[in-house]
């Protein structure tokens, strides 16, 4: 292959994101450049996901913009490859015969196996098991960083893809996660946040020793140098208290919790399959908060899933206000390919209703999560600097360790932790003025 240059886009979750920078390292040990844009690049690389409808659909207009560019130089090569492309592994050519290599998410490594070689038919990869965190790290890398701790899932929601885009659970080893950390920190990282489908049941395949989520969040924490430590996403039913009291007995772990909800309705939390009810989620909502009392806990919710009445809908909003999240991440169901839930056909929530359902829970969201926030105003938050505000280039942005955006005034550079002393806040956001730079904090 001739290519030179290469531009990835991304969709989805943070394991795209972080898949994606080891697809930037890859191919930067391979010796390309990357392009600003993908009408430029010799190599097009689109990183897909197939969670949601709407990244379908983002998907088909990039795949579009790729024909037209491959058909003006024909040259280009189109590398596909991600969670929507292991979906549809036995129809990526047929339906998209200019793309010339697809890979799953377990296989991105064959896509520099594929550059390398003389091939010129197309080629699909889609075997699950590998790690893109064993992958050569991309040349640039900020103050905060991923760190890849297993794939796949071994839950079996009924809405859910994943685990056929990337397989049953699989544990990196213990010993290679405390090396990348400490490498990550060599880089300039001070902040790592440990991705996984379900992080916090890390460890219980691994042979001949388990070890446990917790264990791994100590022996992080122990890096010298690390100063943040995150995690995403952990599942309701192993989030257990030798986990939450990692975030009180470690200096690192951060005054953070993503804990996905989807529905407050122990119906619907049944037809999602989701191992837990309505008041079990609640204990642990309990549990949490007793022993960090000023954490911040975010969730993730699903509207308008086959069977949910308004009733269901009510026992969400309720639970909102029960468990005053911080933040939520709202979506309306949409059907994905392969699962137990696409079968469903009674109940179905029409496009309107769920529209108008979800335009109140965010409301709601919007409200508890600016009466929460307020909890900062006048008092000092640490924050990790990234660099300019995007909505005033007179100000600075950054991120606070409960996981907030903080846009500030003050002189510091990105990767600095400053003091801010908070001003004003919203349900997104917090305000402020510098008073402290990171050489006082650490």
């Amino acid at each position: 292959m001739a290519a030179s240059t290469f531009h990835v886009t991304t969709f989805g979750c943070q394991m795209n994101q972080h898949d994606s920078e080891r697809i930037d390292g890859l191919l930067e040990s391979l010796g390309y450049a990357q392009a600003d844009s993908a009408s430029e690049a010799d190599l097009i690389v689109l990183n897909t996901c197939s969670i949601r409808e709407s990244a379908d659909r983002r998907l088909e207009t990039q795949l579009g913009n790729a024909k037209r560019f491959k058909a003006a130089r024909p040259g280009v090569v189109v590398a596909v490859g991600g969670c929507w492309a292991q979906s549809l592994k036995d129809e990526v050519f047929e339906r998209y015969p200019f793309v010339d290599v697809a890979f799953g998410p377990g296989q991105v490594d064959q896509l520099g196996q594929f550059l390398l070689s003389d091939s010129v038919r197309a080629q699909g990869y889609f075997e699950f098991g590998g790690f893109t965190g064993e992958l050569p790290m991309r040349s640039k890398q900020s103050a905060s960083a991923w760190m890849q701790i297993s794939v796949g899932c071994n839950q079996k929601c009924s809405y859910c893809i994943v685990p056929s885009t990337r397989g049953l659970e699989l544990s990196r080893p213990f010993a290679d996660l405390v090396a990348e950390a400490e490498s990550l920190v060599a880089r300039g990282a001070r902040e790592i946040t440990l991705l996984g489908q379900n992080v916090n049941s890390y460890g219980r395949d691994l042979r001949p020793e388990r070890r446990s989520f917790s264990e791994l969040l100590a022996a992080i924490d122990a890096v010298d140098g690390v100063d943040r430590l995150r995690y995403t996403s952990p599942h309701p039913q192993d989030m257990r208290a030798d986990v939450i009291d990692a975030h009180v007995e470690l200096d690192s772990v951060c005054e953070h919790i993503h804990l996905p909800l989807q529905s407050g309705s122990s119906k619907i939390l049944k037809a999602m399959r989701r191992t837990y009810d309505r008041d079990r989620y609640l204990s642990r909502v309990a549990m949490i908060r007793g022993a960090i009392p000023d954490v911040s806990l975010t969730t993730d919710i699903i509207v308008g899933f086959p069977g949910e009445t308004e009733a269901d809908f009510q026992q969400t909003l309720a639970l909102v206000e029960d468990a005053q999240f911080d933040a939520a991440y709202t979506f309306i169901y949409s059907p994905r390919r392969g699962t137990e839930a696409a079968l469903l056909t009674d109940g179905l929530v029409s496009a309107e209703e769920a529209s108008e359902r979800i335009g109140r829970l965010i409301e709601l969201v919007q409200r508890v999560a600016t009466a929460r926030a307020q909890r900062f105003v006048g008092r000092p938050v640490e924050v990790l600097v990234e660099g300019q505000s995007r909505t005033d280039p007179e100000r600075l942005r950054g991120r606070s360790r409960h996981n907030k955006a903080v846009n500030f005034s003050g002189v510091a550079v990105a990767g600095e932790l400053v003091e801010v002393e908070i001003e004003s806040a919203t349900s997104t956001s917090l305000s402020g003025q510098a008073t402290l730079v990171a050489s006082a904090l650490r």
